[in-house]
């Protein structure tokens, strides 16, 4: 029984001696959570930062999108029939008014023989209708003096009279009939000029190229049936889609970069044409159109092409990497390593555009390193260390763009 009372007083005095050493060196619950937080707010923390740098910014897009033709015409014929010869194919070059396809002409041909007998007819019955007229006008001249003279009846004068009329009527209607036959005579002739299909256009270029052809020689067709697509692709037009952000920015001849996969070695030079005024409802997006020059006639309708453009510049800008910034209640900032290089300070900034993985300040001086590793484990005053070759790591330089 002694063994076992000097065994639990023992085992009695080591829990005390326990607990009072506990709360000797710990103290009161409140003091030790105290303690840990500034021990915490006094961790150092490892950081990565980059340094904020001064000088020219540029904000680049590319852009995806199509080649088109600058100017395109369909040619068709304007009357139905039969196909006769076609001059021209695919890929040949036309000037304007060129001949290029022909339709059998005997049917318009026979109208325009018919037109000009009806017109011989009518020319001859108006030739007769004159030729009444002056012998009406001479009876009635000769029957008025007859009856100024008393010799001829009133009944007599009547009848010259009305003979004259009658006559006078009558030149007119053969007068009009010659001018209806010519009028036909003329229409028959245009629609045997329409067998001749030549390639007409407007505007642009004398010389463009055939870029597709819809018919064959011995084809019927019918009135206004395309026949061929003849193109203008000196210049050619680059269609591009841009959204809300950079429309703003956008301007009639800005300067652009395009480049295809079928000639990736060459950067073709374009300016922006016209800049559309609406918003397609479905994509939000509006269109763009890009004159570039092609002497060679390398870049083709259809070809997919990328567009660089320089939407917006600053000669003299304050940047950070984007990676540097941060945010604060609400507010946008960088923690700038202090002067004495173990500590960060909050500042606030506003971001411009990005470019190139860095990010323009607006109306700023910032200098100095900026911290862009680490961010979310700092605040205002925090001590850091800056992470072995971490320094300067994200300061690249230079223009860029953003790609799409």
């Amino acid at each position: 029984m002694a063994v076992k009372f000097s065994t639990v007083l023992w085992t009695v005095a080591g829990v005390v001696a326990a607990i009072s050493a506990y709360f000797l060196f710990s103290g009161p619950l409140p003091e030790r959570n105290e303690k840990r937080a500034v021990e915490a707010e006094q961790t150092i923390v490892p950081v990565e930062v980059a340094t904020a740098t001064r000088g020219s910014m540029s904000l680049e897009r590319t852009f995806s999108g199509t080649i088109e033709p600058h100017a395109q015409v369909i040619v068709a014929p304007k009357i139905s029939g039969r196909i006769d010869q076609l001059h021209v194919d695919v890929a040949d070059v036309v000037e304007r008014g060129q001949l290029i396809a022909e339709m059998e002409d005997g049917e318009f041909e026979q109208a325009v023989v018919e037109a000009e007998a009806h017109l011989a007819v009518a020319e001859a019955n108006a030739d007769k209708a004159r030729s009444d007229l002056k012998i009406a006008g001479r009876e009635l001249e000769r029957t008025t003096t007859l009856y100024d003279r008393g010799i001829a009846s009133e009944s007599d004068f009547d009848t010259a009279q009305a003979a004259f009329m009658t006559s006078q009527a009558a030149a007119k209607v053969a007068k009009a009939t010659v001018m209806k036959e010519q009028a036909l005579l003329r229409a028959a002739r245009i629609r045997l000029n329409y067998t001749i299909i030549q390639a007409e256009w407007e505007q642009g270029n004398n010389r463009r190229t055939v870029a597709e052809r819809f018919a064959d020689e011995g084809n019927t067709v019918a009135a206004n049936t395309p026949l061929f697509s003849i193109i203008e692709i000196d210049p050619v037009i680059v269609v591009i889609q841009v959204t809300e952000k950079d429309y703003p920015l956008l301007q009639l001849g800005q300067q652009a970069l395009v480049s295809t996969d079928a000639f990736a070695d060459t950067i073709f030079t374009g300016t922006v044409s016209r800049i559309s005024p609406i918003f397609r409802e479905s994509s939000r997006q509006a269109r763009l159109e890009l004159e570039v020059a092609n002497p060679n006639n390398a870049l083709k309708p259809g070809m997919f092409a990328r567009c660089t453009l320089e939407l917006q510049e600053v000669a003299d800008a304050v940047s950070v990497p984007q990676i540097a910034i941060t945010t604060r209640d609400n507010t946008s900032g960088v923690f700038r390593v202090t002067k004495s290089g173990d500590a960060v300070e909050w500042l606030a900034v506003e971001p411009g555009f990005t470019s190139n993985g860095r990010t323009v300040l607006k109306n700023s001086d910032l200098d100095g390193m900026v911290v862009t590793l680490g961010q979310q484990f700092v605040k205002d005053g925090s001590p850091i260390r800056i992470a072995a070759g971490a320094a300067g790591t994200h300061a690249t330089e230079g223009k860029g763009g953003d790609l799409r």
